[in-house]
């Protein structure tokens, strides 16, 4: 300050102002911590370090090398050829012997199931639950009900090309929407749920006309759940005779179902992941517990 500018000294904190006013509100002439300001400075020094050492700036294609040469793509390269390396030759072992032996090998199988819980980890629990007891509308593959088959050489092939996943090879199998499309009406609808739930023992609703959903079913869902109502895993259908239903038991789940419809999307993952990580994923989770 001058003596045009003299100090003024805040009568509440006894702190000199800066000068600078806004609204009324005037700036104290508070300074930084010491420890604030040297942690600031080794943090430029730190980033001006780190820029010069490792790739940081980008540019048109690219960004500076830094002089270590490090990249991380090249780490992880480096990485997963020690993975390999740490592996041996189980893994060409895993691609070579066939599936169904592969449970027949002490050895063998332990490392599957090893290298395949770690790949369910990444690439499955997401959907399926950490311990593959699925939620609704993703299955628990630690039951005994498959959609698609719970032998081992089912799984990997389910692994491989997904479900309606855009791999030609993959299930393709879909349930229609009876209500959505005009196939069937809203009384229909309902009739079919009570005969449906009557498959897995659940008792009828007060009204429900389970006779008259029993035609409904013969007429429009047998071709896929067959006459007993116990699915097909050749197109995917579901057993209806359990309790355990992966949209949910109640009426108003399954009217929801034969309403809209039902096809989930599984993903295929050849290309996606190595063929042994395939094997050794479909093991692990013909392992689980529900595996035929």
């Amino acid at each position: 300050m001058d003596a045009k500018h003299p100090v003024e000294i805040d009568e509440f904190t006894g702190v000199a102002t800066t000068g600078h006013e806004w609204d009324g509100i005037k700036e104290l002439n508070n300074p930084l911590p010491r420890w604030w300001l040297w942690t600031f400075y080794a943090s430029i020094a730190f980033a001006t370090v780190y820029v010069v050492l490792y790739p940081a700036i980008p540019l048109v294609r690219g960004a500076t090398p830094g002089l270590l040469g490090w990249h991380s793509r090249e780490a992880v390269s480096q990485d997963l050829a020690a993975l390999d390396a740490t592996r041996g030759g189980e893994m060409e072992k895993l691609a070579a012997t066939p599936l169904a032996a592969i449970e027949s090998d002490p050895k063998l199988l332990s490392f599957a199931r090893d290298a395949g819980r770690a790949a369910f980890a990444d690439d499955c629990a997401p959907c399926h639950g950490a311990g593959g007891q699925g939620s609704i509308g993703y299955p628990n593959l630690n039951a005994n009900r498959w959609l698609w088959g719970g032998k081992v050489d089912q799984i990997y092939a389910t692994i491989e090309h997904g479900a309606r996943s855009g791999d030609p090879k993959g299930h393709q199998g879909l349930m229609p929407a009876f209500g959505r499309d005009g196939i069937l009406d809203d009384a229909k609808i309902s009739h079919v749920a009570d005969y449906v739930r009557s498959l897995a023992g659940f008792p009828a609703a007060k009204g429900a006309d389970v006779a008259d959903g029993l035609k409904v079913f013969q007429a429009n869902c047998v071709v896929c759940h067959g006459a007993d109502g116990k699915g097909n895993v050749q197109v995917g259908s579901a057993n209806l005779t359990t309790k355990v239903w992966l949209y949910g038991p109640t009426k108003e789940d399954i009217v929801k179902g034969v309403w809209g419809g039902h096809g989930g999307v599984m993903p295929y993952w050849s290309g996606r992941l190595s063929e042994p990580t395939i094997r050794a994923l479909a093991v692990y989770v013909h392992t689980l517990g529900g595996g035929q």
